[in-house]
C-alpha cells in the first residue's frame, strides 16, 4: 500500500497564499506556472499503488484466446474491442487534454489517468501526471482483467464473495461514495463475474456487482476534488496539498454527473418500459447502464460455453463514434488496434445516439413552430465528459417551390461554424469567478479551462425522466440557463415561421467538438505534440461533422401573426399577451407569435402592427408600455371612417391640382 505524503514546499504555500493577498489588496495578478497542487490533493479512496501487483492482471490477448471468435456479434473481445474502453490510452483527445490541464494544474493528471488508464494505477504510471511512462498495456485502457477483478466497496455479507472483506479491510480508506476512480481492484486479480453456472477455465467468483451500475458509476461520475461547494452554493478552490474534506462527489466541482443523473432516473428508480429502443434482444424494461450499454444478443460468451440467450454485448457504445474515427487515422498503422472493430464501433456509437432522442413536430398559432425534443435516455442529453460536447436543433423552412425561406441552427461544414444564437444549444459550459482569474491569472467567466473552473455557466441540457429540480441541485447536476420543470424530460424549441413558408424540415444534431475547444486545446498547449496533433486529426476526419440523432418534418398551414392562441382572430387575449411580451424580462420563445416583422424582438413595432392588423369587433388595444410611440400610434379605422378620410385626401387632391390664375 502506497501512501501520498506532503510534498509541498513553503514556497509553493506561499505561491498559493500570495494570489489571495493581492486580490484582497485590490492588486492585479497573474500566474504563468501552473496551481501548485499535488498528489496529496487529488488522492481518493480504493486501490492505490502497491495494494495490487501489475503481474497478476493478465492482457486481453489472453482473454482473446477463449472469448473470441465464437460466431456471436455480441462475443465479448471483439465487441470490446472496438470500443472507446479498449482505447483509452489511445485517445488523442484525451491526451491533449491532459496536456493543457497539466499546465494549469500541477499533478492533476494523476486523477485523470486513475480512470482513463486505470491499470497505469498497480504499475505505479499514473503518479507521473503527464502520461509519459505508460506502456503497452496501459495503451488498453479499461480493459477485460480490470474490470473482472473489481470489488464491490459496500460489501454485502452473503452476497459478496467472502474474500472481499480482507481485501477491503486491508485498504487505506474504502470508497463511500461512487465515482472519481475510488475504485477497488482484488490485488491477486481473481476474476468475478454474474453467472453462477459458468464454468471457466480460471478461477470465477461470483458477482452481482458486475450488474450494478454503481460499477460503472467508479469512473462515469467525476467532480474536482481540489474544487469544493460552499454553504451558498458556489465553489472555491481548497487549501493546498490537501485532500478533499470530504468524498461525496456533490461536494465536488462537477465535471461529468453520468451516474448521478442516471442515480436520480426513473431508469434507477425500478426501471423504465422503453418498448425495446434500448436493451437490445432484452427489449422491455431497462434500469441499469447495462441495460442500454450492454444490450444483449444471443450468442457464445466462450467457444467452450453454453449459448447464452442472455449474453451481453461488450461494445459499451456512447456517443463516441468521432473519438474513433481519430483514434483510427492516428495509429492507422498500428497492428495493435483493430480499424475493423473500429468500424463496428463507431457504426453502434451512432445507432446509440439514433435511439438517445425523439423529435415531435407541432404548428402552434401566431406563426411558431415548436420542436419537441424528447430525452430518451437515462441521463442527461447530452451527457458525459463537459467540454466540447453539444447538441442543438436544426429548422429548415421552404415555400410551395421547396425555396429555403428560413434556416436556424445552421451549420457550415466547411468552417465548421454553428449559428448557434439562432437556435437552442444543449450543452454544459464552466467558467472561472472573479476569486478564481484572480487567483490563476485567468480570464474570468466562461472558460476551456475545465481544471480550473469553479463555476456552472451554463447547463442547458434536457434531463432524463424522473428528474426533480431539487434532487439535481444537491446532486451538482442543475440545469443552468434553461428551465425544466419537475418531471420534464423534454424541451420545446419554438421557431418563428416566415410568411409564405408551407413546410418545415428538424434535425436534432449532435457534436463531439466544436472548432473553439479544437483551437484552444492546439492554442493553449505549451507542453507536447497532442494539441497540434488532434487539430490535425480534427482536420483529416471532416471537422467532427454533427451526427443526426433525429429528424421530422411537417406541412404548415396558414396563420394569423398574433394570434397566440390559435383561434384564427386577434381577441383580448392576444393583446394581452403581447402586453406581458413586451415587458423586460419577458421569455423570447413564448412570445415569438407576437414578432410580426421577425427580427426576433418584441417591441412596440409589432404593437403597432397588432394594433393595425386589428379586425374588431373588440376595440383596438392601448400598450401602455408604448404610449408616445410613433409607431404604436396608430389609429382604428372602421369602413365609414375610412370613406370619409377617402373623401378628405379626394378634395385636397383637387384643390393643388386647380389651375392658378396668373398675375398681369
Amino acid at each position: 500500500m502506497s501512501t501520498i505524503h506532503s510534498t509541498a514546499s513553503l514556497r509553493a504555500r506561499i505561491r498559493l497564499l500570495l494570489p489571495i493577498l493581492l486580490v484582497l489588496a485590490g492588486m492585479p495578478v497573474a500566474i504563468a506556472d501552473p496551481v501548485p497542487t499535488t498528489l496529496r490533493d487529488f488522492h481518493v479512496s480504493g486501490t492505490q499503488f502497491g495494494d495490487a501487483h501489475p503481474d497478476n492482471f493478465q492482457s486481453p490477448a489472453v482473454c482473446e484466446a477463449c472469448h473470441a471468435n465464437t460466431g456471436s456479434s455480441g462475443e465479448p473481445y471483439a465487441s470490446w474491442k472496438g470500443s472507446l474502453m479498449a482505447n483509452g490510452g489511445r485517445d488523442p483527445l484525451f491526451f491533449a487534454q491532459l496536456a493543457t490541464a497539466n499546465q494549469d494544474v500541477a499533478n492533476v493528471g494523476y486523477f485523470c489517468l486513475r480512470c482513463h488508464v486505470p491499470n497505469a494505477v498497480s504499475s505505479g504510471h499514473a503518479l507521473v501526471a503527464d502520461g509519459s511512462t505508460l506502456d503497452h498495456r496501459d495503451r488498453d485502457g479499461v480493459d477485460c482483467h480490470f474490470c473482472h477483478s473489481m470489488v464491490d466497496p459496500d460489501y454485502k455479507p452473503g452476497v459478496s464473495p467472502a474474500r472481499d472483506a480482507d481485501i477491503l479491510a486491508a485498504l487505506e480508506s474504502v470508497p463511500a461514495f461512487t465515482g472519481n476512480a475510488m475504485f477497488v481492484l482484488d490485488p491477486e486479480g481473481q476474476r468475478r463475474g454474474p453467472r453462477t453456472d459458468a464454468q471457466p477455465s480460471h478461477e470465477l467468483l461470483v458477482s452481482p456487482y458486475h450488474r450494478d451500475s454503481a460499477l460503472c458509476g467508479s469512473c462515469h461520475d467525476v467532480g474536482n476534488v481540489a474544487v469544493s461547494r460552499q454553504r451558498d452554493g458556489t465553489y472555491r478552490y481548497n487549501a493546498l496539498d490537501t485532500p478533499p474534506d470530504s468524498e461525496d462527489l456533490a461536494t465536488h466541482f462537477p465535471l461529468e454527473r453520468t451516474y448521478t443523473e442516471w442515480k436520480l432516473s426513473a431508469f434507477a428508480a425500478g426501471g423504465v418500459d422503453m418498448q425495446g429502443r434500448f436493451g437490445g434482444e432484452g427489449g422491455g424494461v431497462v434500469s441499469s447502464c447495462q441495460d442500454c450499454h450492454m444490450p444483449v444478443r444471443a450468442g457464445y460468451a466462450s467457444f467452450i460455453g453454453p449459448l447464452r440467450p442472455d449474453l451481453r454485448s461488450h461494445d459499451f457504445a456512447g456517443a463516441s463514434s468521432w473519438v474513433l474515427d481519430i483514434i483510427g487515422r492516428y495509429y492507422a498503422n498500428d497492428p495493435a488496434v483493430d480499424q475493423a472493430a473500429l468500424a463496428v464501433g463507431m457504426a453502434a456509437a451512432n445507432d446509440m445516439l439514433g435511439r438517445a432522442a425523439s423529435l415531435e413536430l407541432a404548428q402552434d398559432g401566431g406563426g411558431v413552430l415548436r420542436a419537441r425534443v424528447i430525452n430518451e435516455s437515462g441521463h442527461k442529453l447530452p451527457t458525459g465528459h463537459i467540454e466540447g460536447r453539444r447538441a442543438w436543433v436544426q429548422v429548415r423552412l421552404r415555400d410551395a417551390d421547396g425555396n429555403l425561406l428560413r434556416e436556424y441552427g445552421a451549420y457550415d461544414p466547411v468552417s465548421a461554424e454553428l449559428d448557434e444564437h439562432s437556435t437552442i444549444v444543449y450543452e454544459m459550459a464552466v467558467a472561472l469567478s472573479a476569486e478564481a482569474a484572480a487567483a490563476t491569472g485567468q480570464a474570468p467567466g466562461r472558460t476551456t479551462h475545465m481544471a480550473l473552473a469553479d463555476t456552472i455557466d451554463k447547463d442547458t441540457r434536457i434531463p432524463p425522466r424522473g428528474f426533480t429540480n431539487a434532487a439535481f441541485v444537491a446532486g451538482g447536476a442543475p440545469a443552468v440557463g434553461r428551465h425544466y420543470a419537475d418531471g420534464q424530460y423534454w424541451d420545446d424549441a419554438r421557431f418563428w415561421i416566415p410568411p409564405g413558408a408551407v413546410s418545415a424540415e428538424v434535425n436534432v444534431l449532435y457534436q463531439t467538438v466544436t472548432r473553439h475547444y479544437i483551437e484552444a486545446l492546439r492554442d493553449g498547449n505549451q507542453t507536447d505534440h497532442w494539441g497540434q496533433t488532434l487539430h490535425d486529426l480534427w482536420e483529416q476526419s471532416g471537422r467532427a461533422a454533427p451526427i443526426t440523432m433525429a429528424s421530422a418534418t411537417i406541412t404548415l398551414a396558414g396563420f394569423l401573426r398574433g394570434d397566440f392562441d390559435g383561434n384564427g382572430v386577434l381577441d383580448a387575449g392576444d393583446a394581452a399577451r403581447l402586453t406581458r411580451c413586451l415587458e423586460p424580462d419577458a421569455d423570447a420563445e413564448s412570445c415569438r407569435a407576437g414578432d410580426f416583422n421577425g427580427d426576433g424582438v418584441i417591441d412596440c413595432t409589432d404593437a403597432a402592427a397588432m394594433v393595425a392588423a386589428w379586425s374588431g369587433p373588440d376595440p383596438a388595444p392601448v400598450f401602455a408600455a408604448c404610449r408616445g410611440s410613433e409607431a404604436i400610434a396608430v389609429p382604428l379605422l372602421d369602413a365609414r371612417m375610412l370613406a370619409v378620410l377617402a373623401v378628405l385626401l379626394l378634395l385636397i387632391g383637387a384643390a393643388r391640382l386647380r389651375p392658378r390664375r396668373r398675375r398681369t
